[in-house]
């Protein structure tokens, strides 16, 4: 019985592992026939390595490398400049071109994605101009040279590490590096007696139309028997350039078409003679006013002035971007399509 017993427990055992055989290879059937998708991890992994473009941190690392290597090189150029632009307030622009480069690569940081880092020969062709320009001009004193070939070469060790792709996406950032070059007297001379002569008709013309009466000779508006030279209550040329500098980062930080872009560039030397024509105006009047009580400023005095002469300076970026945004409302307004879908493919 005993035997008999253990032989009756142990044929379910075997039936059972039948039977689940069964249903096994039954369901191994059904999957070859109709298969699962599965989660490919190497279908994943592809898209982001296409999202990366190749792009790594030693891309990075290397690419400051060969920038610092560039200035360390022609740091004699670098600090020419720097020194310039500290000392002179006609090349004090130079001051805005890295928060320029900084805002402009921000609003395009997008583009990477459309870069693949690659050795370049533009770049090294770039470093031996660069190289040639700044050396003639070390050695033969001329500054724009000298600038000019220390900016190139720095450009130049840059694409050397991130390629070209990088030149042609993000093209207004190398652009706006030509305003490192401070602009040499004897170009900036002739343009400012220019600019003065035409500041100085137009103060007049206004002030006039406000019933203030004032003569001229020839770049001096006299009133109220004191002599006001242009280039001393606004220089003509102080903030033409800071001006220009200004047009091209909003120009190239808002999506616009290149017709509309190239319109406020050509619009912004106008721009910058309106905004002295408004810091002139009241600058003239209170020097006619000197001595006198003021309602705001009290008794005017030189030193009061100047310290409004600053002031209106930088006010005067302030009123030259609101006269680019109202070139920008104008096409609007008069149906002329002036944007473009994004910035990315602007």
């Amino acid at each position: 019985m005993r035997d008999g017993h253990l032989e009756q427990q142990k044929e379910p055992g075997e039936g059972e592992r039948i039977a689940n055989a069964q249903m096994e290879f039954s369901a191994s059937s059904r999957s070859a026939s109709h298969p699962s998708p599965q989660p490919s991890p190497l279908r994943g992994e592809g898209e982001r390595e296409r999202g990366r473009r190749g792009w790594t941190v030693w891309h990075l690392v290397a690419a400051i490398v060969a920038v610092v290597l560039g200035m360390v090189f022609t740091r004699n150029a670098w600090g020419d400049m720097f020194h310039i632009a500290m000392l002179d307030e006609e090349s004090s622009h130079v001051l805005l071109v890295p928060v320029a480069v900084v805002w402009l690569l921000w609003v395009r940081k997008g583009r990477f994605r459309q870069c693949r880092p690659a050795r370049s020969f533009i770049g090294t062709a770039l470093i031996g101009i660069g190289w040639a320009m700044w050396h003639v001009g070390y050695r033969h004193p001329v500054q724009s040279l000298f600038h000019l070939g220390a900016v190139l070469v720095v450009v130049g060790c840059l694409l050397t590490v991130v390629g070209k792709d990088v030149l042609f996406r993000f093209l207004p950032v190398f652009v706006v590096l030509v305003f490192l070059i401070p602009v040499p007297a004897r170009v900036r001379a002739p343009l400012a007696i220019r600019m003065q002569m035409a500041t100085a008709e137009a103060t007049q013309t206004t002030l006039e139309a406000m019933n203030v009466n004032v003569e001229r000779y020839g770049n001096t508006l006299r009133i109220n028997g004191q002599d006001v030279a242009v280039e001393e209550a606004c220089n003509g040329m102080r903030m033409v350039f800071t001006l220009i500098l200004v047009s091209f980062i909003f120009a190239y930080t808002t999506p616009l078409k290149d017709y509309v872009r190239l319109l406020i560039l050509a619009a912004s030397p106008l721009t910058a003679l309106i905004c002295n024509v408004i810091r002139l105006v009241p600058t003239v009047w209170m020097y006619g006013e000197m001595g006198k009580p003021i309602a705001i400023f009290g008794i005017c005095t030189k030193e009061k002035l100047g310290a409004f002469h600053d002031g209106s300076g930088w006010v005067m970026l302030v009123v030259a971007f609101v006269l680019l945004t109202s070139i920008v409302r104008v096409l609007r307004w008069a149906m002329i399509p002036v944007t473009t879908y994004t910035l990315a493919g602007a």
